[in-house]
């Protein structure tokens, strides 16, 4: 077990090392977005997707915290 842990650790550490050697370049999409306002819309977007998928787990956490509740009894 010992050994799956050593082998997990280096495969994570070498596939950090490699995000860290990527050149840092200047974005030009981002930089076009913001000056047109249209960032705000792409941020708009990507909120309402995510409060959607929130709002749908909780649901579903509900409905399934209910059927156990049926099965238990």
């Amino acid at each position: 077990m010992k050994l799956f842990r050593k082998i997990g650790s280096l495969f994570f550490l070498f596939f950090s090392f490699d995000s860290f050697c990527q050149s840092v370049e200047k974005v030009e999409m981002a930089d076009v977005l913001r000056k047109d306002g249209k960032i705000y819309t792409v941020v708009f977007g990507l909120v309402a997707i995510l409060s959607v998928m929130i709002i749908l787990l909780i649901r579903v956490d509900k409905k399934i915290s209910r059927l156990e509740k049926e099965l238990k009894k």
